[in-house]
């Protein structure tokens, strides 16, 4: 199965990965792989929001306030458990700091600027409350146990079992202070698989230990676009790879077979969305295709300070392919389980961009932590969830500043996001998915305004600071959380799927053994284990894995945190 030329599509952090490896460790050329891609920022972005405007997604949705800056969504780091992540930015040179390489860069900010939460929960008439005591009952511990202690052979028996469905005998834990901080730490909902949680305990279970102050988090020196992928994109450009923007593979063309498993590509259609032409590329036999066959901003759209982000309906572009494959192909999964159940997937996040720094010093204040410092998560005082009980309302990231290395002194760059779009405000009285971005800053206000401990209350400051806010960028993300969706360990497929001679899948609706989803790790590994088989290179070369959940002392420590 040994290839010499690769074509890719999806132009993200997987495939990224899987050129780099075919370059270093296959001794690829450069200019015999090429990529086909909608835009260059994915799931790993952030950038000016006129550089977003102009995307795919967005163009039919023209914004008439463009300033500011965006990020549609951010995802927090582990050096512990990011192995293959980590090895991969070793390879290229950072994009912002000379003599390092991505990783040092990462490293040496890290360094300086190291994470630990004061006030991961707050609660309006409580302030910040303590996140230490988890306040799980014995059921909980009982259930928590056995996800735990379930091994890997046994996964398949939470086949379709949601994190609700397995907790139905203690729905106590959705109360918790563990449950509000392991929600928001990684975007799972009560609906979400039980089988992707396991997976979640088991890897990071040394941070069941420190989940309230966030000590196991690392972050880039810069939003993730600029720390992580242009590293890896300037790299590849200098070694001579191909970048074909505004590109949609529309479908396939397969060779028949005889037995009709055996997947060999011979064909992709590909339409440029800038000009509307389309063009059939033959895939000849020297050549593999490293196809990303989900994306969780696929169909992501923004708004402004005056305007909600519209809710596009389109099926995920990568997806409809992925769902063509599947029609011809009977071991490559089930596309519909996370790209046909918006209800259980979909964000809005917003992205706040101010010309002083009022807000960010009232957050300082109120939060008794510097920007950098992870996460922020106010709690409802009322019951908003169908069980009946309180749950986080919106949770906010104040980066380190600057977040974006065209932003200027005086600039601040906030980020958040509300993971139950559909509910309603508490401040602004409609469902966040209809807010615009000056209503999401008001309803910011308000959650700040019932935790502050004044005397001086931030709702004084109100009309001084929407007045200093430069924009606020919501974008709706039907498939934020899609990848958590309730479904099979079989309905997503493998990196090299069965009887493929010239296919891998890669990214985050692949099934790896014991990588989570949702992290840069599964995705890079994913790309690392397509570029080994088909460059040759021995899977004994791949980064080794540690599995913290086979810890003696990880599992001790984690036992006594459960008690707590």
């Amino acid at each position: 199965m040994v290839k010499t030329k690769a074509v890719m599509i999806g132009a993200g952090l997987s495939n990224m990965a899987a050129a780099v490896y075919l370059i270093q460790e296959g001794h690829w050329q450069g200019d015999h792989i090429t990529f086909y891609g909608v835009d260059m920022h994915g799931a790993n972005d952030g950038g000016s929001t006129s550089q977003f405007t102009d995307e795919y997604w967005n163009k039919r949705h023209p914004l008439s306030n463009q300033t500011g800056y965006v990020a549609r969504g951010g995802r927090m780091l582990n050096y512990r458990t990011y192995v293959d992540l980590m090895d991969l930015l070793d390879r290229v040179p950072s994009a912002t700091e000379d003599g390092m390489t991505a990783a040092e860069d990462t490293r040496d900010f890290d360094a300086h600027h190291r994470t630990f939460d004061k006030a991961r929960l707050l609660e309006g008439g409580k302030g910040i409350i303590d996140g230490g005591k988890l306040g799980l009952n014995n059921k909980d511990r009982v259930l928590l146990s056995k996800l735990v202690l379930m091994p890997d052979s046994e996964e398949t028996k939470l086949d379709n079992v949601s994190i609700a469905e397995y907790f139905k005998d203690s729905p106590h834990i959705f109360q918790t202070k563990f449950w509000f901080m392991w929600e928001t730490t990684f975007a799972f909902r009560i609906q979400s698989s039980a089988q992707e949680l396991r997976r979640y305990m088991h890897q990071m279970i040394y941070e069941f230990t420190q989940i309230e102050h966030l000590v196991g988090v690392n972050r880039t020196r810069y939003n993730q676009f600029e720390s992580l992928m242009l590293p890896l994109i300037n790299y590849l450009k200098d070694e001579g790879v191909t970048f074909l923007d505004n590109r949609i593979v529309t479908d396939w063309d397969f060779a028949d077979s005889s037995l009709q498993d055996e997947i060999t590509v011979t064909g992709i259609h590909v339409k440029n969305v800038a000009t509307d032409a389309e063009d059939d590329v033959t895939i000849d036999d020297d050549t593999a295709v490293f196809f990303t066959n989900g994306s969780i901003t696929d169909s992501a759209t923004m708004g402004d300070y005056d305007t909600p982000a519209r809710e596009n309906m389109e099926y995920g572009i990568s997806a409809a392919l992925w769902k063509k494959a599947t029609e011809r192909f009977y071991n490559l999964g089930t596309p519909d389980k996370f790209f046909n159940d918006r209800k259980n997937s979909e964000w809005v996040s917003y992205t706040l961009t101010t010309k002083n720094h009022l807000l960010l010093n009232e957050i300082t204040r109120i939060t008794t932590q510097v920007p950098g410092n992870a996460l922020n998560s106010f709690l409802s005082t009322t019951p908003i969830t169908p069980l009946g009980q309180k749950d986080v309302n919106t949770s906010i990231v104040v980066h380190h500043q600057p977040h974006f290395t065209t932003q200027q002194p005086n600039e601040s760059v906030i980020w958040g996001y509300f993971l139950y779009p559909r509910r309603t405000g508490e401040f602004v009285h409609k469902q966040y998915i209809k807010m615009t971005g000056k209503e999401m800053a008001q309803e910011l206000i308000g959650q700040l305004s019932k935790v502050d401990p004044g005397p001086d209350n931030i709702k004084h400051h109100e009309a001084e600071i929407l007045d200093s806010i430069v924009n606020n960028v919501p974008v709706y993300m039907p498939y934020a959380s899609a990848l958590f969706n309730n479904r099979a360990k079989s309905d997503r497929p493998k990196v090299i799927p069965d009887h493929s001679t010239n296919l891998a899948f890669t990214g985050e609706f692949v099934d790896q053994p014991y990588q989570m989803i949702f992290t840069e790790q599964s995705a890079t590994r994913s790309g690392e284990i397509a570029a080994y088989h088909f460059a040759g290179v021995s899977m004994d070369k791949l980064v080794k894995t540690p599995r913290y959940d086979k810890d003696p002392k990880t599992l001790a420590r984690a036992t006594k945190k459960m008690f707590s």
